[in-house]
């Protein structure tokens, strides 16, 4: 058997899922590749197979992915064409290698075209095109990070203590990045799922204001929510110093490290209901029960966004 490639371990969600990996597997059996050699120098000092990958670019990725039967590619950063074609370049680049299988991280309900989330276009794409080369797969679709919102909800204890945003009574059931992370693990590690698709979805289904309770529970502040237009959302994040788009320049230390295109179209979505999947598939995978809101606010120095490690802003 092959063994086991994990990209993006420079990243939030990558780093997790790579130490997730140490303990279910031998490193013998592991290969981790990231953008940044000092992010891997940990890892190859343990004897694991790195590579340091640029998935803007095919050249030496089929070499990267010899020893590779499984690859989870995380998802990049960066949203559209450039984020399409170094998707695409993965895939060519495993099924030249031999690789059996892709895990992917989507999003979703991305294969809904009424589904207004700009993230869900470039998900649906690499997620058709893994299915049009022929590769077995699965494709893990998560639900929003409740570290996003955590961190948001302290900006705007920060800010006056009124939450707003454009989710109105929309529904989400926020996963935590860390059980994402798990998921991708256990992904890598099982061979019971071929050609699936699976809903990472946290362990409740909740509004935004849902949410909100939660934290002034744990926190003994007095939040409210409002919900505003998505044009007055956009200025919130324009007043904030957010790109539009992730072609923008991100402040370092933002605490809203994402585009707020992305972010305004991905409140979009749960307002109008495009978001509301609610499954156990994360506790089918892992055997395990997801981390709940309020334990993450009960501890929430764990549990906040962090930085932006992308080169491809």
């Amino acid at each position: 058997m092959g063994k086991l490639l994990l990209t993006g371990v420079d990243g939030n969600l990558g780093n997790q899922a790579a130490e997730y990996l140490l303990n279910l597997v031998e490193k013998d059996q592991l290969i981790f590749c990231a953008y940044s050699e000092a992010a891997l120098k940990k890892y190859a000092d343990l004897g694991i197979e790195t590579h340091v990958t640029n998935f803007n670019h095919k050249d030496g990725l089929v070499e990267a992915f010899a020893n590779a039967d499984k690859v989870a590619l995380i998802s990049m950063p960066f949203v559209g064409a450039k984020r399409q074609n170094a998707h695409k370049n993965v895939v060519d680049a495993a099924k030249e290698a031999g690789v059996q299988q892709i895990i992917y991280t989507s999003l979703v309900n991305a294969a809904d075209e009424s589904n207004p989330s700009v993230e869900k276009i470039d998900h649906i794409f690499t997620e058709d095109y893994i299915n049009e080369v022929g590769m077995d797969h699965i494709f893990l679709r998560n639900s929003q990070y409740a570290e996003a919102m955590v961190t948001n909800y302290f900006t705007f204890v920060k800010m006056g203590g009124v939450m707003q945003n454009n989710q109105a009574d929309g529904k989400m059931a926020y996963i935590s990045r860390k059980d994402c992370a798990k998921a991708v693990a256990h992904a890598l590690a099982t061979d019971k799922y071929h050609d699936a698709v699976l809903n990472i979805n946290g362990p409740e289904l909740m509004t935004i204001t849902d949410f909100v309770n939660y934290g002034n529970a744990a926190t003994g502040n007095n939040v409210t929510y409002q919900a505003i237009s998505d044009e007055e959302n956009y200025a919130i994040f324009d007043a904030m110093g957010v790109p539009r788009t992730t072609e923008g320049a991100f402040k370092k230390d933002s605490e809203a490290p994402f585009s707020s295109e992305g972010m305004v179209t991905f409140g979009e979505a749960i307002r109008l209901g495009k978001m509301d999947n609610f499954t156990d598939d994360f506790k089918q995978l892992t055997g395990e029960e997801a981390i709940t809101v309020k334990y993450m606010f009960e501890y929430a120095d764990e549990f906040q966004v962090g930085e932006r490690h992308s080169e491809d802003n």
